[in-house]
């Protein structure tokens, strides 16, 4: 199936991105990523997905990748998602700078999420 993931630049993700993937399963909610965080590591996140008038579900799904072959894709809305360490329990807030916003996330297909 495949699925055009296309993220404006704009407030949240500091780029734009337009490309298509070809999607091995149907996309499941997700709320909880492993990734790097703003140091580099990796460690649990949170994650939504981010509209013009802020959050929405973030979705995730394995998905080919010409150049990286499969993948855990994880996708959002029209600014891409957002992201913030685990333990932060604060409001979603673009001005909050201990979150993050990038336009998707593409990672080894064996990395961990839930929803």
């Amino acid at each position: 199936m495949l699925y055009e993931v296309e993220v404006n630049d704009g407030g949240n993700s500091p780029l734009a991105l337009d490309r298509v993937f070809d999607l091995l399963e149907d996309p499941r909610p997700v709320a909880r990523v492993v990734t790097a965080d703003l140091s580099g590591q990796d460690t649990w996140c949170r994650v939504v997905g981010w509209e013009e008038d802020g959050p929405c579900q973030a979705m995730a799904a394995l998905a080919e990748d010409s150049g990286d072959g499969v993948i855990l894709l994880v996708f959002g809305g029209s600014e891409g998602i957002r992201l913030k360490p685990e333990g932060d329990d604060a409001d979603w807030d673009l001005n909050d700078s201990s979150q993050w916003g990038e336009p998707c996330l593409m990672l080894d297909k064996e990395t961990a999420c839930q929803g």
